[in-house]
């Protein structure tokens, strides 16, 4: 606020009269009239000026490096106007939100060295009536002449504040003093006060923007570059950095390499192509350097054309591939879906059993599951997935015994479909992660031996190329039956064997473990609410009994077939033992007898077992031999 020059002598009356008699006289500003009230009000001392209420010598140092930017700003601003401060006799104040003086500028404040009134909070509790007080108040740049500062050993020059916002709120203040009384060009320091607060406003706001998207891009899984003519690397994220460190191109932040230096074949690369205009989105790129060869989908983006049409740098953004089938592996849900903690069972086999399996999920040995179908070996590899180092890496699943030999070698080690892409196995999709190979007895001694070949190279090639990719997998393999034994055998490879029997975890089966299967019983019931959202329901004694007693040739997963019949079936909150199907959704009233996946479910549920199938289904031994040469199935 730019105000008409006063008698010095008159302003000096009035605030006598209010020191002396608390009148108001009415030539007084009305805001500088409400301050000396609120001065009075609050005992401020008039003579000198209070700086009791300073910082400790690391308090202040902590508070000016967390308002580094500001500080540093002004230094330099002042820096090309110094010659104008010491025409006048001005000093320059930064303070913070609080009034607590961060940075004195050119000449000393009030006669005191810097070092003096830095560090002090300077507001109307304190010193009372001032410049900033005002300014503070009613959120407005305010003049004040020397007479009407309350405190007298201020009142030799004029003073001027202005508030300095930043997103709406008060973040700093900033105060222009006269030392001495001088005649001034008002509206030349109030212009050049505001003209330091906007500009500092400006600055701030541009840095705050600029540091959240610096940090935008260095949370962001890509690696981005901003690359000049000739290779230069102007900017790299945090990635960025961490990659071109990882080729040995850079050695500090200060310092960055040139690309054309460091990539071998930099003129056939999209960012050579993108100085001469063209763009190129998603391609995937080969980099060759002395350190290592990689891939990565890379999109550069060409800018600044001037009318020549010249390129005047390119934006890279780039991610390794690796990272990228990370990525994906856990956005379609690679990921463990069980730990440890969710298998249950107080026997001591079973204790044993998952004992070990917490020790060796530490440690990077290779896994070898055995244990009879449905004994809960996909659920331990999840586990031990979950417990290991790798927990954060993707957890992919392959099953032996589902495809071809030729679908399977497919899935495993990924194909070359044409000269324009090609398709990576599962064992590169779980690089950084978990391999789990269920029922690996079943793979291709072939494929086995080309596995085990890839594990000890720590490579891989997809079929149909020859380029070779780096892998870092952990296999974790299931098998149903004795894996030794088939190898002996020659039924399987041996190196493959070697390489995944480091660590051997043998699951017990159901009925080697009966005082689990109450434990169990409560466990799947209440896991199965939860995951349907339903309320629980009760087991009876006598229905625990009755689980308990049964053999359980298909071992947990039949139980959980059982359970979740019983669950879903049963119209109350309870299940009794007569809602018990030890066939799950299999009754004798089915029409087995035609239908062979009824027969096939009900044959699975008994373990193969006829004696069992026929107690079951109460019909004689000799019916059911004749249904399973029907069915083509062997009897046991």
């Amino acid at each position: 606020m730019i105000r008409e020059h006063r008698s010095r002598e008159k302003l000096l009356t009035y605030y006598d009269k209010y020191i002396n008699e608390g009148v108001i006289d009415p030539n007084v500003h009305p805001w500088v009239a409400e301050s000396w009230m609120k001065s009075k009000k609050l005992n401020v001392q008039s003579d000198t000026m209070y700086t009791g209420r300073k910082l400790s010598t690391e308090d202040f140092r902590l508070l000016q490096a967390q308002h580094k930017e500001a500080v540093d700003y002004l230094e330099v601003m002042v820096d090309n106007i110094r010659e104008f401060f010491q025409k006048y006799n001005l000093c320059l104040l930064l303070l913070d939100s609080d009034c607590v003086v961060l940075k004195s500028y050119a000449l000393p404040y009030f006669q005191m060295t810097a070092g003096e009134i830095e560090g002090v909070r300077v507001g109307i509790e304190e010193v009372g009536t001032s410049s900033i007080s005002i300014a503070r108040e009613h959120e407005t740049p305010f003049w004040l002449f020397g007479p009407e500062m309350w405190v007298k050993d201020c009142q030799g020059g004029d003073a001027c504040s202005a508030p300095v916002y930043m997103n709406g709120e008060l973040s700093y203040m900033l105060t222009l003093v006269a030392v001495k009384q001088s005649e001034m060009p008002q509206d030349a320091v109030i212009a050049m006060l505001l003209t330091l607060g906007k500009s500092l406003e400006f600055y701030l706001s541009q840095m705050q923007r600029l540091q959240a998207q610096e940090t935008i891009l260095d949370a962001t899984p890509f690696a981005v570059y901003h690359v000049m003519p000739g290779g230069d690397v102007a900017y790299a994220n945090k990635l960025g950095l961490t990659r071109l460190a990882g080729i040995g191109a850079q050695k500090n932040e200060r310092e960055m390499p040139n690309l054309s230096d460091v990539v071998m074949n930099y003129r056939h690369t999209p960012i050579y192509n993108g100085f001469r205009g063209v763009p190129s989105h998603n391609k995937e790129v080969t980099w060759i350097t002395q350190a290592k060869t990689y891939e990565d989908i890379t999109t550069v983006v060409p800018l600044g054309r001037d009318i020549d049409q010249a390129v005047s740098s390119v934006v890279v953004v780039s991610m390794p591939i690796e990272d990228l089938r990370t990525l994906v592996a856990h956005a379609a849900g690679y990921t463990a879906k069980y730990s440890l903690s969710s298998m249950v069972g107080e026997g001591t086999t079973f204790a044993a059993m998952k004992d070990k399996a917490a020790r060796v999920a530490k440690n990077k040995h290779h896994v070898l599951i055995q244990g009879e179908s449905g004994t809960g070996k996909q659920r331990l590899a999840h586990g031990i997935h979950q417990a290991s180092p790798r927990a954060a890496g993707p957890l992919i699943t392959l099953r032996c015994g589902d495809a071809t030999p030729e679908l399977l070698e497919q899935e495993l080690f990924g194909i070359v479909l044409d000269s324009e892409g090609s398709h990576p196995g599962r064992l590169e999709l779980a690089s950084g992660g978990t391999l789990f190979l269920d029922e690996v007895e079943k793979m291709p001694k072939n494929i086995a031996a080309q596995l085990a070949k890839n594990l000890q190279s720590g490579t891989s090639c997809r079929i149909g190329e020859r380029v070779e990719r780096s892998i870092d997998v952990r296999i974790v393999a299931a098998c149903d039956s004795d894996l030794k034994r088939l190898t002996e055998r020659g039924l399987f490879d041996k190196t493959l064997y070697e390489i995944v029997s480091k660590s051997v975890i043998r699951v017990p089966s159901l009925r080697s473990r009966r005082e689990d299967i109450p434990t169990l019983v409560g466990h799947i019931v209440k896991e199965l609410a939860a995951q349907h959202q339903m309320q629980p329901k009760k087991i009876l004694p006598e229905t625990v009994k009755v689980l308990h007693d049964y053999d359980w040739p298909g071992n947990i997963k039949q139980l959980q077939s059982v359970l979740e019949y019983a669950f879903f079936n049963t119209k109350g909150d309870t299940i009794g033992p007569d809602d018990i199907s030890l066939m799950g959704d299999i009754k004798p009233d089915n029409k087995w007898k035609e239908d062979r996946e009824v027969f096939v479910k009900a044959w699975k549920a008994a373990g193969g077992n006829v004696s069992r199938l026929a107690n079951l289904l109460s019909v004689s031994r000799v019916t059911l031999y004749r249904y399973l040469k029907k069915y083509g199935l062997e009897k046991s």
